[in-house]
């Protein structure tokens, strides 16, 4: 495991940190830092730009060849940090944790660590993983004009307006992909000049607003159609498992979001979370990909293998395995028993 250690929260200097181990490139336009890195150590890009008030983004899009660590040692600052992992996913450690904690895709996470702190997020190897950091000063965010922070949760006004130098804050929130979509347009943004930098200030904004809102709904018991909680992530894998038992019924999206417990629109959020899938494109790719093991290793006739998979049309079934496969199931047994 390669470990990089960063004693900085301002953008470039994590950046130059960073490359003194990852030896690519870094180019500054518009009051962005961009390191680009393509070698033995993996490839990437990780960008960050700061704004007034104590406001800075970090967002990387990296792939690390083996596992990596990147441990902060801050000692003159312990930001408030906004963090939304859009693809892959991140161990995360601490001096006050008992063990490594997952954060996941989608996942809304709010931390703010003590002063003269370690923290600690290991990059899986071979793994792309695109995160988001926003970190917020506090001692800086106070001073801004019209703040509004007393609208806060009670947890989280404290983190913001009381000395918190030898404090902990933690959220670690429900899955949302609004904020993922609203990350996408950031992570896309093709303007240039004052256009661009306004526009990354406005996006970062809503992204904050965004995740303070999942945080305070978290707090006050409040389910959102867009949101997800683990104990609803727990719902859906234990379907899947529902589903591969019983690939020959009927599996309609009514019936399945009875069966788990859940509403058909969090039911079909739940498996763009797991899966970039809707419940149909799931169980359609499921019933193929059981059909090829069928015609692979046992005797069955495609007739028979399309009933015990659901299917009522063998015309429909080979249809779909051409276009998935870019074979028919009658070449493909000829193929496999060869």
């Amino acid at each position: 495991m390669q470990k990089i250690e960063i004693n900085s929260i301002d953008g470039a200097e994590i950046l130059k940190q960073l490359n003194h181990h990852l030896k690519g490139d870094i180019t500054q336009r518009w009051g962005e830092h961009i390191l680009e890195f393509d070698n033995e150590l993996g490839k990437g890009v990780v960008r960050t730009i700061a704004f007034d008030w104590g406001v800075s983004l970090v967002d990387y899009d990296v792939n690390f060849f083996e596992d990596t660590k990147i441990v902060f040692n801050i000692k003159n600052a312990n930001p408030i940090e906004f963090i939304f992992i859009s693809e892959g996913s991140l161990e995360y450690t601490n001096d006050h944790e008992e063990r490594p904690l997952t954060f996941e895709r989608y996942q809304n996470i709010i931390i703010s660590s003590k002063k003269l702190s370690k923290e600690t997020y290991i990059f899986p190897k071979m793994t792309s993983v695109k995160v988001n950091f926003i970190y917020v000063l506090p001692t800086e965010y106070v001073k801004k004009k019209n703040n509004n922070l007393s609208y806060l949760s009670k947890s989280l006004f404290s983190a913001f307006t009381e000395n918190n130098d030898n404090s902990t804050y933690k959220h670690y929130g429900n899955f949302n992909l609004k904020i993922a979509d609203q990350i996408k347009q950031l992570q896309n943004s093709h303007d240039s000049g004052m256009v661009r930098t306004l526009s990354i200030e406005g996006q970062l904004n809503l992204i904050l607003a965004m995740q303070i809102l999942e945080h305070n709904n978290y707090e006050n018991g409040l389910a959102l159609p867009e949101s997800l909680s683990k104990e609803d992530i727990k719902k859906i894998h234990n379907l899947s498992g529902y589903i591969i038992d019983n690939i020959s019924e009927p599996l309609s999206v009514s019936s399945l979001a009875t069966k788990a417990g859940l509403s058909p629109k969090k039911l079909q959020l739940g498996f763009r979370v797991l899966y970039s899938k809707s419940v149909n494109e799931y169980v359609r790719q499921l019933k193929l990909e059981i059909a090829r093991d069928f015609i692979k290793s046992t005797n069955y006739s495609i007739s028979e293998i399309v009933y015990n998979i659901g299917f009522k049309s063998r015309s429909y079934f080979s249809k779909i395995f051409f276009e998935r496969y870019g074979i028919l199931p009658t070449d493909y047994r000829k193929k496999v028993k060869a």
